[in-house]
């Protein structure tokens, strides 16, 4: 059962993992799941994410916080600005050579530069704690502002893909991306990024 936890003590009990000049990139919760919930359970959010069902209810953050405490091949950072959750930023390494970055802001939260922001901070953490030498991406081809995203952190078209996006129940074409670690690094001046312990 889920219990409501006042905003201080939330912010007492999680521990900042990657801070960059205006947002906390940290590991979710279960005291996150209302706030992941509510974000996530908007169609213009779900279509655009191949995860992400559609309608998003509690019931699948408790579950996706879960999974993904237990696995040790995603790395997943719930992003917050101003102590208010605003989206998800995460690595899924579970194919061996393949990480791939992946993304997403409540609606409230686009065109505010935070999904550059909080990847910048995502890619800074993977390409600091791992020692592969690619990051993959990418976007729906219909959706300009990720592919925008990918473009603004270094990331290289590598051609179109079909995935399957779960909200809507089919595939889709896809825009897929590559960074390499010569590219970050020579990217490296972006980020006032920092790892906070």
């Amino acid at each position: 059962m889920l219990q409501d936890f006042s905003s201080t003590t939330l912010h007492e009990a999680r521990p900042s993992v990657v801070a960059t000049e205006r947002l906390t990139l940290r590991r979710p919760t279960l005291a996150d799941v209302k706030a992941i919930a509510r974000l996530a359970n908007d169609l213009r959010v779900a279509e655009n994410t191949r995860r992400l069902p559609h309608p998003y209810h509690q019931d699948h953050a408790v579950e996706f916080i879960r999974a993904t405490a237990e696995l040790g091949s995603e790395s997943v950072f719930l992003i917050e600005h101003d102590e208010t959750a605003v989206g998800m930023v995460g690595i899924d390494r579970s194919t061996p050579g393949e990480a791939e970055l992946g993304y997403w802001l409540g609606v409230e939260h686009w065109g505010r530069g935070y999904a550059t922001e909080a990847a910048r901070g995502a890619i800074d953490f993977f390409f600091e704690e791992f020692c592969e030498d690619h990051l993959y991406a990418g976007a729906r081809v219909t959706n300009p502002a990720s592919r925008n995203v990918l473009e603004k952190c270094g990331f290289q078209w590598s051609g179109v893909e079909l995935h399957r996006f779960e909200a809507l129940g089919s595939s889709t074409p896809v825009d897929s991306f590559r960074l390499s670690r010569g590219v970050w690094s020579s990217l490296k001046s972006w980020s006032s990024a920092r790892r906070v312990r």
